[in-house]
C-alpha cells in the first residue's frame, strides 16, 4: 500500500512521516517546495494545494489531506486535491478537519465541513480525523510568558483539550497503516482539559517563578498580540480562539485519541517541559 502525505514538509506533515516510517511505512512526501523536503528521507514530489499535479500521485493508494494553512482559501484548494485523487485512482483520502466541525463555533469550521461534504460527495473512501487543539498552540509562547511575568489569554476559565502535534501525527498513521478506518469520523481530543490558568500554573512549578494567567477583554489581548509582532488580522482570530474556548468550544471528554494511540495522551506537564527545553 502506498501512502502518500500532503503538506509533508509543515510541522504536522513532518511528525506523520516520523510515525509512518516506525511503523515500517515508505511513505511518500508531497510538498509546494520539494526542496524544504530535502531532509526527509522520502520520495517527495511536487504538489500545489492551488494547481495540483494528479501524475504526483501516482501511484498513491492512500492520501492524508493535511488541512492547508491559507485560511479562506482552503475550501478551493481541498476541493482542488480531492479532484486530482479522484484522477489519479487514489482509494481513500484521510483528512485533518476541526473537533466537532458540525457544531463548532470557531471560524475555521466552515472549511473544514465545507471539505468533509465535498469528501462524502466524492466515490473514494474516506476518514475523517477531528484533531483538537495543539498544546503547541499555547505552550509555543512560553518564552514570551516568561518575559512578560505572565500568561495573557480571553478564554477566563475555559478548557482545552490539549494534545501535542506528535500525538494527533501518531493516530494519523495509525488510522493511515491500519485496516478498519474506512468511512470513520474520529473526535481526537487529550485526556485532560485544562484551563490558561492550569498552564500558568505548570510553568511556575516547572520554573520556580510565579507566572499567574491574566485575563484580558478580547480587543485587548488582540491588541497585544499585534503589538508583538502578529498580523492584525491573525492576532483577532487567536483573541477570537479564546473567546470560543471560554464557551467550551475546545473542551472534550471523548477518548478517541487514546484509542488510536493504545496510551494515554501525553499530559500537559510533559508539553510544558519539552518547550521549556527548547528555550
Amino acid at each position: 500500500m502506498s501512502i502518500a502525505i500532503t503538506g509533508a514538509t509543515g510541522q504536522l506533515g513532518r511528525l506523520v512521516l516520523d510515525h509512518l516510517k516506525n511503523r515500517g511505512a515508505d511513505p511518500i512526501a508531497l510538498a509546494r517546495s520539494p526542496e524544504k523536503g530535502a531532509d526527509l528521507d522520502v520520495e517527495v514530489r511536487a504538489f500545489d494545494y492551488d494547481q495540483p499535479d494528479a501524475s504526483a500521485l501516482a501511484g498513491v493508494d492512500t492520501l492524508l489531506l493535511i488541512s492547508g494553512s491559507e485560511i479562506g482559501q482552503r475550501d478551493r484548494q481541498h476541493r482542488n486535491v480531492i479532484q486530482a485523487a479522484e484522477q489519479a485512482g487514489v482509494k481513500r483520502i484521510v483528512y485533518t478537519s476541526l473537533l466537532h466541525a458540525d457544531t463548532s463555533t470557531l471560524s475555521l469550521a466552515g472549511e473544514h465541513l465545507a471539505t468533509e461534504a465535498a469528501l462524502d460527495a466524492s466515490p473514494l473512501q474516506t476518514t475523517i480525523l477531528r484533531n483538537g487543539w495543539y498544546t503547541e498552540n499555547n505552550t509555543g509562547s512560553i518564552g514570551g510568558s516568561l518575559q512578560a511575568g505572565a500568561v495573557f489569554g480571553s478564554a477566563g476559565e475555559g478548557r482545552f483539550s490539549w494534545a501535542p502535534r506528535t500525538d494527533y501525527a501518531e493516530a494519523a498513521a495509525v488510522v493511515l497503516t491500519e485496516d478498519g478506518h474506512a468511512g470513520r469520523t474520529y473526535e481526537l481530543s487529550g485526556d485532560e482539559a485544562h484551563t490558561l490558568a492550569d498552564l500558568a500554573a505548570e510553568i511556575s512549578a516547572q520554573t520556580g517563578k510565579d507566572i499567574p494567567y491574566k485575563h484580558l477583554p478580547e480587543s485587548d489581548y488582540a491588541g497585544l498580540l499585534a503589538q508583538i509582532g502578529l498580523p492584525e488580522g491573525f492576532a483577532k482570530a487567536l483573541a477570537s480562539f479564546d473567546v470560543e474556548a471560554r464557551k467550551g468550544v475546545l473542551e472534550d471528554d471523548g477518548d478517541d485519541l487514546r484509542r488510536l494511540l493504545g496510551r494515554p495522551t501525553t499530559p500537559l506537564s510533559e508539553s510544558v517541559k519539552q518547550a521549556l527545553a527548547a528555550l
